[in-house]
């Protein structure tokens, strides 16, 4: 196989269940789903216009974020954004929310602002994308013992312009997204590795999520991750037990 291989993460909160899944098999994902009435939150490399189309139709709403892989759109919105911050919003129905958080020894400032799409001149190919309704601004000011960082990011999404509704869809996303790579570096040390040649370093990261998946879902040994990783390692009958919680129906034994 040649090229880069992307790699989309389905999460379900309620069942802290992590599906490995191809880039291209994000529209079959959507399909098996019921995403009737959900928010649908995806990184770049999901935000396609034909995946913005089947979410619509699935009657679900979309926030995707926008980056350089729409280097057009992206530029548009964000010279934007830019102006129109430096005229304070003038005479533009901005929606804002912000909110401070302080934990782990830092503290971060966010700040979300959404806008209707028709404030906008007409964006690049804007009528393509299946119920474009707002674009979003997300800043963020990190600020981590005597270090602070700074963060731009762009969105758009077929949700009203809602600050608090959108910033708290993001807020979420972003939460499941640290959540496992939290749990994967501690379990796995993920920060550590240091596999780099050709796809390994794809094909591990896929290892560790099938792992960290059935470990979440084998249920007869109720301790941490990392103990359970541990008992597998030295147990074999708790590995089976592990790799059938992994299998649905499975008949291991």
């Amino acid at each position: 196989m040649h090229g880069q291989v992307n790699t989309v993460w389905s999460w379900d909160k309620q069942r802290s269940l992590t599906n490995p899944f191809d880039f291209t098999a994000i529209p079959a994902l959507l399909e098996m789903l019921d995403i009737s009435g959900c928010i649908i939150t995806i990184d770049a490399m999901g935000t396609q216009k034909s995946i913005a189309q089947k979410i619509i139709a699935a009657n679900a709403d979309y926030i995707l974020s926008l980056k350089d892989n729409h280097p057009k759109l992206h530029q548009q919105v964000k010279n934007w954004f830019e102006i129109a911050q430096s005229l304070g919003f003038k005479d533009v129905d901005v929606n804002i929310s912000q909110r401070i958080e302080k934990g782990h020894h830092r503290i971060e400032n966010r700040q979300v602002y959404t806008v209707p799409v028709s404030q906008l001149p007409v964006l690049h190919e804007q009528d393509l994308w299946a119920g474009l309704t707002t674009v979003v601004m997300v800043v963020r000011s990190i600020q981590h013992w005597n270090q602070t960082t700074h963060e731009v990011q762009f969105y758009i999404t077929s949700l009203a312009s809602d600050a608090n509704k959108i910033g708290s869809a993001i807020r979420q996303h972003w939460g499941i997204e640290n959540s496992v790579h939290w749990t994967l570096d501690v379990t796995f040390n993920e920060d550590e590795c240091r596999i780099r040649s050709l796809h390994s370093p794809q094909n591990f990261a896929l290892l560790r999520r099938i792992a960290l998946n059935a470990l979440e879902r084998e249920s007869s040994f109720r301790r941490s991750i990392r103990q359970k990783s541990r008992r597998a390692a030295m147990n074999d009958q708790y590995m089976v037990s592990v790799l059938a919680a992994a299998l649905p129906n499975s008949t291991l034994s």
